[in-house]
């Protein structure tokens, strides 16, 4: 089922969003990835420095797992740090092509090895969804051992040649309390999320297709059409450039840039939102968490900045 802004007779207001105030002044340039534990906790990655950071809910550093300056790819080098990280929920580490677990004091616990990780996120039964640079599938699921246990989702195709094609369908991953998995299509002309249970069945697909979006789409395939003629490696500008998910309900929002965007849990689009820090500056979002009355958005090199979520329906 597709879901599309266009289906609406009336397109959603536009509203200028100012953020509260910046938090975690250390974490700038390389910023990855938010996310919040059961706990409260809120776990930060940034790439290649500081790492993967852990704090309590009043803001106090509770842990810090570092990057190994001297990783060199090789499965048997320092378990108890990253190479690279580009997401976490438990951790993709893309340098050492690994998916790494600690425990609540970053402990390693185990590690697996797989090719290219760009995104996990953590399902129910402690299996481990991960979107990958380069495989068949859009997801694979490990089990708690690191064991294969199933791939879903088939590429959109969007370009003849296979290896742009597969890069335009690069993704990132985002749950909700139901074990819904969400998959954001990073460089798709129209941005897009697509439900999946976790079995990897597919649900709705959430897509923004309003005026406003086209000049966007219609110079992503002019530049899908340029690249085609090319033997080079593929090279795009995301246009989906960060996911929320509110985790009792499964809502989304979409950053695209500095654009954000709310939509409800049936997937109708119900408000864009420009975003800026404090001081008035555009905030290009690329990773969002969304909390009880509140949305932490994060940008790479600004760092992350505390918004008052704007929706009437706060989370529960």
């Amino acid at each position: 089922m597709l879901v599309g802004a266009a289906a609406r007779a009336q397109e959603p207001e536009e509203i200028d969003l100012f953020a509260k105030q910046r938090i975690l002044p250390a974490i700038g340039p390389g910023l990855r990835a938010v996310r919040q534990g059961a706990d409260g906790r809120l776990y930060v990655l940034a790439s290649p420095s500081p790492g993967l950071v852990v704090v309590d809910t009043k803001g106090k550093q509770l842990l810090s797992i570092s990057e190994d300056p001297t990783a060199t790819g090789n499965a048997a080098a320092s378990h108890s740090l990253i190479s690279f990280g580009d997401d976490c929920d438990v951790d993709a580490d893309r340098g050492a092509n690994l998916i790494r677990v600690f425990s609540s004091n970053g402990n390693p616990l185990r590690s697996f090895p797989v090719k290219d990780p760009i995104s996990v996120a953590v399902l129910p039964e402690e299996e481990v969804a991960v979107a990958t640079l380069r495989e068949p599938h859009l997801v694979i699921v490990y089990d708690k051992n690191g064991k294969e246990v199933r791939e879903f989702g088939d590429p959109e195709p969007i370009a003849e040649r296979a290896d742009l094609n597969r890069f335009l369908n690069i993704g990132r991953l985002g749950t909700d309390r139901q074990g819904h998995l969400y998959y954001a299509f990073e460089y798709l002309p129209e941005p897009t999320v697509r439900e999946y249970d976790r079995l990897g069945y597919a649900g709705q697909d959430i897509q923004y297709t309003a005026l406003d979006a086209m000049p966007t789409a219609v110079g992503v395939r002019k530049e899908i059409e340029r690249q085609e003629q090319k033997a080079k490696e593929p090279s795009f500008r995301r246009v989906l450039t960060a996911l929320g998910v509110v985790q009792p309900t499964g809502e989304i929002w979409m950053a695209l840039n500095n654009n954000l965007l709310h939509f409800d849990k049936a997937g109708n689009w119900r408000v864009t939102y420009k975003i800026y820090t404090p001081e008035g500056a555009r905030l290009e979002a690329n990773t969002i968490l969304v909390q009880k009355g509140q949305l932490i958005i994060g940008s790479d090199p600004l760092g992350l900045y505390l918004f008052e979520r704007p929706d009437k329906e706060k989370t529960k």
